[in-house]
């Protein structure tokens, strides 16, 4: 019976698989055999025992490992005797010189694998949809907004460079991050290394080049939770982008505003009373599990503080947040990914909104030229605040009481006014902006 929403609702097949209980099980195993075979080759164990292990152990059942837990209330030791069962007399060996988050911990590095190689992919292809939007829209005014209040005008174009800037460098971070997550150990019980004598640093390393995973370079019991740490930092940031472009999306929709909408089947249903409603429910779902991935950072903190060379208050949160955190971060990337290429602009009410102040969100654009033809900065940012001021009062165009005022027609025509309340006029660098940004991060699309 399923529970927990990632189980039936949210998260993609591939991530969820990752994180399975039965590919946990698979990955335990990969490292007892990559133990095996490490000490063979320095030469702990007889050789032809290490391939008998690599042969068989893929026998062993995660049905079979639950069953002895039941019985010995051990996790790692029922996995432990349940391949050694299917083993024969090679089995002896297993997870010799080893304690179990040796085994746990690398495995928990081999799922981290898997699971940056989905992220990254996505963290590319939503790069992709961005720079292509980007390049789409590079030259489509609309209102800027500071304080949720119109301002001078910006693009749209502008707006997903920005977005495609900040997802570059979560792909940075992310390839930056990879050799610092993907570690394994084999330290024993505190540490020492002291079960396997003077080879053990030989065959942690050994062990880790049959598995493709680097050794840790000193360890306790655990491998330090500041590197797992990192890895929730890094997905709450992930999670945290794309619920800044949620939120955006969902400004943008409001229907006092109707600059974008998301996409809406022909037979999509808004409310289940208010049969007009066309609600983005895509990207206020997205923003909804960004919290959730953002709440696993505390406890993945606190992972980091235990007793002495160990304790277990580390063991049952990471249960919870590896999939958890993991599976929703993948799933919110292809959300947004879908949101973002299926994205429908109007406009229409993009130029209505631009256009909205009557000239007023252009008063910056007068101030600058009055201040290159002689005025003031300071007196020329009164003029234009006290114009604007009128202007939205009495409903005007700001070009018409500009005209009307002596210190600002000493100064420039009303031709002049007419250029500078322009919107299109004054977007600055932002197409070269973009074009420069495309230019760059194009190569990291997949």
């Amino acid at each position: 019976m399923a529970i927990h929403p990632i189980d039936y609702r949210y998260g993609t097949p591939e991530m969820r698989a990752v994180w399975s209980e039965e590919n946990r099980f698979r990955a335990i195993v990969m490292a007892e055999v990559a133990l095996a075979r490490a000490e063979a080759v320095h030469g702990l164990i007889p050789r032809e025992d290490a391939e008998t292990i690599a042969a068989c152990a893929g026998k062993a059942s995660l049905e079979r490992a639950k069953e002895i837990e039941a019985e010995i209330n051990h996790d790692m030791m029922a996995i432990v005797k349940a391949v050694t069962e299917v083993c024969g007399d090679a089995g002896r060996w297993i997870h010799y010189g080893a304690t179990s988050n040796d085994i746990l911990d690398t495995a928990t590095a081999l799922q981290l694998r898997d699971s940056l190689a989905l992220i990254e992919e996505k963290l590319g292809k939503l790069l992709c949809v961005l720079l292509a939007r980007s390049a789409e829209t590079k030259n489509l005014v609309c209102a800027g907004r500071t304080h949720g209040q119109i301002g001078v005008p910006t693009t749209y174009g502008l707006r997903f460079a920005i977005w495609a800037s900040e997802v570059s460098r979560h792909i940075e971070r992310l390839r930056q991050m990879r050799p610092r997550l993907l570690v394994g150990q084999l330290t024993g019980a505190v540490g020492t290394q002291a079960a396997l004598g003077e080879a053990g640093i030989a065959v942690q390393e050994t062990m880790m080049e049959f598995l493709g995973l680097q050794p840790v370079d000193v360890s306790n019991q655990i491998i330090a939770r500041d590197r797992y740490a990192e890895y929730f930092m890094f997905l709450a940031n992930v999670a945290t982008t794309l619920d800044k472009i949620g939120l955006e999306i969902r400004l943008m929709q409001r229907s006092e505003i109707g600059e974008l909408a998301e996409a809406f089947g022909k037979k999509q249903v808004g409310s289940s009373t208010m049969p007009h409603k066309r609600n983005p429910i895509k990207s206020e779902q997205v923003c909804g599990l960004a919290r959730i991935v953002r709440s696993s950072v505390e406890p993945a903190l606190l992972n980091n503080v235990l007793w002495d060379e160990r304790d277990l208050t580390n063991s049952s949160p990471e249960r919870v947040l590896f999939p958890e955190a993991s599976v929703l971060t993948d799933h919110i990337l292809k959300v947004m990914i879908g949101v973002l290429e299926g994205l429908e602009f109007n406009k229409e009410n993009i130029r209505r909104n631009l256009m909205l102040l009557r000239g007023v969100n252009l008063a910056e654009s007068v101030m600058i030229e009055l201040t290159k033809r002689g005025m003031n900065r300071q007196d020329a940012h009164e003029v234009m605040r006290t114009a604007s001021l009128q202007a939205l009062a009495e409903d005007r165009d700001l070009a018409e009481v500009l005209g009307e005022r002596p210190e600002v027609t000493a100064f420039v025509t009303r031709e002049d006014l007419k250029a500078l309340l322009s919107p299109d006029a004054y977007i600055g660098t932002a197409v070269q902006q973009v074009e420069r940004l495309i230019k760059k991060l194009t190569p990291l699309c997949r």
